[in-house]
Order: structure tokens, then sequence, then C-alpha cells
């Protein structure tokens, strides 16, 4: 099994940044791919970002140039900058570790970005 927790969230203003974590731990090796997701009030969650073992990225079209995933293999961390946040980018933000059977999900992080 593997475990994930989110660290990071706050609130900032309109342009502001911010860079969320995601570390984790258990059974790391069997992560395939690392993906961090939000959700705001009234909305589905969506994917924001991912990477893969391979380091392959992905982003929401929505986010491109803002938003950059790295990673520290030797932490076991995944970490979301966000810059030039915008009010709708006010969500919980999840992280999820694909082992390629299951998602393991972190318990989330409030970003509020004010106006």
């Amino acid at each position: 099994q593997v475990q994930v927790v989110e660290s990071g969230g706050g609130l900032v203003q309109a342009g502001g940044s911010l860079r969320l974590s995601c570390a984790a731990s258990g059974s790391t090796f069997s992560i395939v791919a690392i993906g961090w997701y939000r959700q705001a009030p009234g909305k589905q969650r969506e994917l924001v970002a991912s990477i893969t073992s391979g380091g392959t990225t992905n982003y929401a079209d929505s986010v491109k140039g803002r938003f950059t995933l790295s990673r520290d293999n030797a932490k076991n961390t995944v970490y979301l900058q966000m810059n030039s946040l915008k009010p709708e980018d006010t969500a919980v933000y999840y992280c999820a570790a694909d082992d390629s059977d299951y998602f393991y999900w972190g318990q989330g992080t409030q970003v509020t970005v004010s106006s």
C-alpha cells in the first residue's frame, strides 16, 4: 500500500504563487504515476497535472504555463509549483498515487485565491 500526504495550501492573492507538496510513503516502488487533482465547490474533481515514474508530465489546459511539476526521488515527494494564480484556481487540491491497481488519495489541501 501507499500513503500520500499533501501540504502547502493556503490563501494567496491573485497573481501570487504557492507550492504544494505530495509526500508518498509505503510501497513507493509500485507507484507508476502521481497526479494532482482539484475540486472546487459544486464542481467535479478534475485532473490538474500528473507525472509518471518515467518523468512524463501532463497538464490540464487551464494550468499550462502557470503550474509546474517537479519531484525529489530521494524524498519520494512531488511538488506542484503554482504561479500566476487566479481566483478560479480556488479548490481543494488532492494528490493521488497510482500503482496500476489502486489510486491512493491524500486528505487534500485548501488553496484559496482572492481577487
